[in-house]
């Protein structure tokens, strides 16, 4: 605005806008990756129903130790609170069961958006329910907010072992959803018949609907988990290194997915593909180390699981309620740690080790007659992991 000698002339230039699709082709020449607008909206979990959109029937894998989990949840959709209700999906952490709960919500919501649906954590629901009691708005801050859905899903029901007025608390708000017609699952690292301090009448509901174990994926599920998350990230992953890891990481989903992350990362750092290798001095230090556990740990944890004494394992009884225990503790011994016929006799009481072999036979053989029996193993296995 201010005049300069030294100026003796201004021009002006004007050229033609080159267009968003040259702008783009000159980026791409250069390698520019922009992402103009990155679709954050979904993956967002929505606060309204705390369903996360990640978790859909889509890219949930089904194998043989999920399938009946699976199906039952499928089933549920079809006709909610009607078929299996409750329904009540237990297993180890890492299993998978949050994403099939959550998928049921998704999947309702996505038939029918005005259906209610509801996902919480038994910690939140402990806190939601302690908050109304504190500021004593038990009936609108807490009844009337869950009472309204259509379907509720609560996760990690174990928890609330130790909080007797919260378990009360759901038994009423069992009784009035269950009475409406309006579905509820549950989510829990164990039976329920094995959750400490639950009550019967709480047991009892669990039962009314359909309770489902959804114990280790076996080996070629861990093989279809990694082909599938490595297809969802547009990563093309070795058969070998596949079936690497399918072997060396045993029984938890998370650890298989966060291995690949990182196989991903370093793949993508170094502009080629891993070497199986590369992959096992990469994962070397991730890898879980197995927990150390005693013959005293086994007989502990088989005498909580039937709810006896151990002290009873090493007397010479031949009541039922023993004999069936012990010799599941001979097979486990055996089987999962490969500790010797005559240890394990001598462990359990000073038992011959001809005994302790015929212990190991039955137990096989019942394994292959009696699926109450593997489901039993599956879950002592389970909590020794």
């Amino acid at each position: 605005r201010d005049f300069i000698g030294s100026i003796r002339g201004v021009e002006y230039t004007i050229k033609k806008d080159i267009g968003k699709e040259v702008v783009a082709e000159e980026e791409h020449k250069i390698g520019v990756n922009i992402n103009k607008e990155l679709p954050l909206t979904d993956f967002y979990i929505n606060k309204d129903d705390n369903l996360n959109p990640r978790y859909t029937f889509e890219n949930f894998v089904v194998g043989p130790f999920n399938e009946l989990a699976h199906a039952a949840a499928q089933a549920v959709v079809g006709k909610p609170g009607i078929v299996y209700n409750p329904l009540f999906i237990y297993g180890g952490t890492g299993h998978g069961k949050t994403h099939l709960i959550q998928s049921v919500g998704n999947q309702l919501k996505k038939r029918n958006p005005d259906t209610k649906v509801f996902y919480t954590t038994s910690e939140k629901f402990a806190i939601d329910y302690i908050n109304a009691v504190r500021s004593n708005k038990v009936n609108t801050l807490f009844k009337e907010k869950y009472r309204k859905y259509d379907v509720l899903i609560i996760d990690d029901i174990q928890f609330l072992s130790n909080m007797e007025k919260t378990r009360e608390e759901l038994f009423h708000l069992f009784n009035a959803l269950y009475d409406n017609n309006k579905q509820i699952i549950f989510s829990s690292d164990t039976h329920p018949n094995m959750i400490p301090n639950l009550e019967d009448r709480l047991k009892s509901r669990f039962s009314a609907g359909m309770i489902i174990d959804v114990p280790t994926p076996d080996h070629e599920s861990r093989m279809a988990i990694i082909k599938s998350k490595s297809l969802q990230n547009k990563f093309i992953i070795d058969d070998e290194v596949v079936d690497y890891l399918a072997l060396t990481i045993k029984g938890n989903i998370r650890e298989l997915e966060g291995i690949l992350n990182s196989i991903i990362c370093q793949s993508q750092l170094k502009d080629k593909a891993l070497t199986l290798n590369d992959v096992k001095a990469l994962i070397k230090n991730n890898i879980k180390p197995k927990k150390s556990i005693s013959v005293k740990d086994v007989i502990k944890q088989v005498a909580d699981f039937y709810q006896i004494d151990e002290s009873v394992i090493y007397k010479k009884t031949r009541v039922t309620e023993v004999v069936k225990p012990r010799q599941l503790i001979m097979y486990i011994l055996r089987e999962d740690f490969h500790v010797s016929y005559p240890t394990i006799g001598q462990k359990l009481g000073g038992r011959d080790h001809t005994t302790v072999i015929h212990s190991c036979e039955k137990i096989k053989k019942d394994l292959k007659v009696d699926s109450g029996l593997v489901k039993e193993v599956d879950q002592i296995r389970a909590m020794l992991s």
